[in-house]
């Protein structure tokens, strides 16, 4: 938890409503999101038992299965799950116009991507398992399943795999994406709750956000947001139901009408959690995005269109485990992915900048004195000093600093000095400047120009030369053998 965060939560309870911690919008949001409620069975990791889909919130598609346990079902289930996946998806995997500028016929990329909602992180990791336990599935011989179903795997494998990079917005679980702009008066981990969240940032008549969590909470007339369905739900109305369903095997009347019951207590179960992230969808699209937003969806459309062109042209999966080598230039994009979304969100966004500058690694001040045009041999290095009311904890001779106003320019920590409650920092400027025998104009802050240093950068780091599969040293098990998904993978039970 962040300090920002804790100080948002302390407010939250203090006003008795969540408090933003943000100013802006860090997060895409569709215009045509794909809204996605799982609930599993009691018990187990991913076996479904209820979905609701669909880009119409007042017309959501819902798929039942009357016996979990039922193998046939469960990939009946996963078929027209594919079915209504696809639908959204492939399409968009085919829309490819031309950039502009870029050759008719060089490289595309896709236009836009299904974003899919779930309500909390569990939903992601419903995914995450849904997509492990479908891939691996073969489409001929003993047990076979639609070819649409391991196709499915794939795609979901990738989208919970995405969730992983900071910044992306395929998948998107909607207690995160709140929670990462709004600070409520409860735990991380009662934020998981949807219908909580959204209680604290609206709790509605004279209630305090307090009381509209605690009467969300009520499991009665509010369901969980999934994807485990309530205990006494699950005992009182769900388990009767289920024991009647597999006791009249022989009496398809008889089943039929139960199932028609079991769907009625699903849909019950679903609607107001589906209601529920629409909401937040909307709360969230009435902010103003940031400045990086765009980019990093370009990012998640970069990734969309490599996949969708890996999964139409090889028949392989992704394995279960990745190669030494895999793993090593994931955890590298994931790290220079983290380091670039904290230096986009604070840049964009003063009150994510304010943490930074309270942990001393940025300050915010006015410029004093300005040399614009010193220069030493060839090079245009100018000084500014600039005061400013925020504690500096940076080491003279720092020169990694960057202003969000002039990313490309660096500047050198040349001295610090306390002058009353104030603190004086000059500092050298270098780069960013063109390359004339004076710097350009408006690349050097002038006088009683309010201006911003801090260690962050959005400038990406060059990717490490990464050996080859082939070349996997000795220390990392050597080469790897091709992966090759076995019986036993197949076989892999749902959970």
């Amino acid at each position: 938890m962040t300090l920002l965060t804790s100080l948002g939560r302390a407010l939250a309870v203090d006003r008795g409503q969540a408090q933003r911690i943000t100013t802006v919008r860090h997060l895409h949001v569709s215009s045509t999101p794909l809204v996605f409620v799982p609930l599993k069975m009691a018990g187990e990791a991913s076996a479904p038992m209820a979905a609701m889909i669909g880009i119409d919130r007042e017309n959501p598609r819902m798929l039942v299965v009357a016996q979990p346990r039922n193998r046939d079902q469960r990939f009946a289930f996963a078929h027209n799950l594919a079915r209504l996946l696809f639908a959204e998806l492939l399409p968009m995997t085919l829309h490819r116009p031309p950039a502009p500028g870029q050759p008719a016929d060089g490289p595309r990329r896709c236009a836009d991507a299904p974003q899919i909602w779930v309500p909390n992180r569990a939903g992601v990791e419903f995914v995450r398992m849904l997509g492990r336990s479908t891939r691996f599935r073969k489409t001929t011989g003993p047990w076979a399943v639609p070819a649409n179903v391991p196709r499915m795997g794939k795609w979901l494998t990738f989208y919970a795999d995405r969730v992983q990079y900071p910044g992306s917005s395929l998948l998107v679980p909607a207690t995160a994406a709140l929670s990462a702009h709004w600070a409520t008066g409860q735990s991380s981990e009662e934020d998981e709750h949807l219908g909580t969240v959204l209680a604290w940032l609206d709790p509605g008549g004279d209630l305090t956000g307090a009381e509209a969590a605690q009467i969300a909470e009520d499991p009665v007339d509010h369901p969980p947001a999934g994807p485990a369905t309530d205990p006494t739900f699950d005992n009182t109305v769900l388990a009767p139901l289920v024991r009647r369903y597999h006791d009249n095997a022989d009496n398809s009347v008889e089943r039929a009408r139960v199932e028609s019951r079991i769907e009625s207590a699903l849909h019950d179960q679903l609607i107001g959690t589906w209601q529920r992230v629409w909401q937040a969808i909307d709360l969230l699209a009435a902010m103003e995005p940031s400045r990086h937003v765009a980019e990093r969806w370009d990012h998640d459309l970069d990734a969309f269109t490599r996949t969708a062109d890996w999964i139409e042209n090889s028949p392989a999966t992704q394995p279960k485990r990745d190669s030494a080598v895999t793993a090593a230039m994931r955890l590298y994009e994931l790290e220079r992915a983290q380091a670039r979304y904290e230096a986009q969100r604070a840049f964009d966004d003063p009150l994510v900048m304010a943490e930074v500058r309270l942990a001393g690694e940025a300050f915010v001040g006015t410029v004093t004195a300005a040399e614009p045009y010193r220069r030493i041999g060839r090079r245009n290095l100018p000084l500014i000093t600039v005061e400013t009311a925020d504690p500096v904890r940076l080491p003279l001779g720092e020169n990694r600093l960057r202003s969000p106003a002039r990313i490309g320019q660096k500047a050198e920590l040349v001295s610090i000095t306390e002058v009353g409650d104030r603190v004086q920092v000059v500092l050298e400027l270098s780069e960013g400047m063109g390359n004339g025998r004076e710097p350009k104009p408006g690349s050097v802050p002038e006088l009683h120009e309010e201006v911003c240093y801090s260690l962050l950068t959005t400038k990406v780091r060059r990717i490490p030369a990464f050996p080859r599969r082939e070349e996997t040293p000795w220390t990392h098990g050597g080469p790897p053998a091709e992966y090759v998904p076995t019986d036993e993978d197949a076989q892999e039970e749902w959970q």
